[in-house]
């Protein structure tokens, strides 16, 4: 059953075929209405309108972005279309036509230095260009559509598409010993987590009406924090119980896994803001993984 009620108008999810596009399409029931390129493509600003024209939606969930993020230190100009431009450009349009709009970002905002989970007060500090067009974007949104919502999330993962969780687990299941970095710290957030998240404000939101003080950023992860090394080795224990084989599973330092893009050390955010204005508390990380592990194993 939805979390939204089955009348009311059309929400339209950008996003194409990715995980939290995909996570809304399977959770919100007939009223979702999923665009991706090339119907709707921030490389072509007029598809902006001209999809908003043609859905007439009630509310807009903005899940498409530019997240290659080393391919981003090289490609600046495609994330920037992607990840600021673009997002600004769609707020404008949702503001013209008194359109909320749910508008997804990152922790990669953060420089992930400040030794405490991060709230939303905090400035950004972004260190990559990924980071950077993303911080931008925020800004040009809100400034642009008084009805914006930012939700920052972090390092999600779900049972379809491509990500950090389906890789352990296809990586154990070939290798009997796995290196994974184990001194960054992090939300893991299910893309399902996020989607009833996004889904039961835009209830609460049609429920009661916008109101001026829900507009602002959220962060929006999974409760509880980790390290890649940790979540590895829960989603490997979690497939275990499935049969497959435990691996060994060594912590190895970030340096010894460079990578183009500097990734924040302790990106961890506090999401109790979400709570405190609408109610709505994220699972903890463990019990999420150990529900996307089950439905890999149980669609296998």
């Amino acid at each position: 059953m939805s979390i939204l009620a089955p009348e009311g108008g059309p929400i339209l999810v950008t996003g194409g075929t990715g995980q939290l596009a995909t996570s809304l399409v399977n959770l919100g029931g007939r009223r979702i209405k999923c665009v991706g390129r090339p119907a709707f493509d921030f490389d072509k600003p007029e598809t902006l309108a001209a999809t908003l024209d043609a859905v007439k939606p009630v509310a807009v969930v903005n899940a498409a972005a530019w997240t290659a993020v080393d391919l981003a230190e090289t490609e600046q100009a495609g994330a920037a279309r992607a990840n600021t431009s673009g997002p600004a450009e769609l707020a404008r349009l949702c503001a013209e036509r008194d359109t909320p709009l749910i508008h997804v970002s990152t922790d990669y905002v953060f420089s992930g230095d400040k030794g405490a989970p991060y709230v939303e007060t905090d400035a950004v500090s972004p260190e990559t260009v990924y980071g950077s067009t993303k911080a931008e974007g925020e800004k040009l949104a809100l400034a642009a559509n008084p009805k914006t919502l930012i939700f920052r999330t972090s390092w999600v993962y779900s049972a379809h598409g491509k990500n950090f969780v389906r890789t352990m687990l296809n990586a154990g299941a070939k290798n009997p010993a796995l290196k994974v970095v184990g001194d960054q710290k992090g939300n893991p957030t299910s893309s399902d987590d996020l989607a009833r998240a996004i889904l039961s404000v835009l209830a609460i939101i049609e429920k009661d009406g916008w109101k001026a003080d829900f507009a602002g950023i959220y962060h929006v992860c999974g409760t509880g924090d980790t390290t890649w090394h940790g979540l590895a080795v829960a989603a490997l224990k979690d497939a275990a119980a499935h049969g497959q084989a435990m691996p060994e599973v060594s912590a190895i330092r970030t340096q010894d896994w460079p990578t183009p893009a500097k990734r924040p050390a302790d990106s961890r955010m506090d999401n109790s803001k979400l709570t405190r204005v609408f109610g709505v508390t994220m699972p903890a990380w463990e019990d999420s993984v150990k529900q996307t592990v089950d439905q890999i194993f149980t669609q296998a």
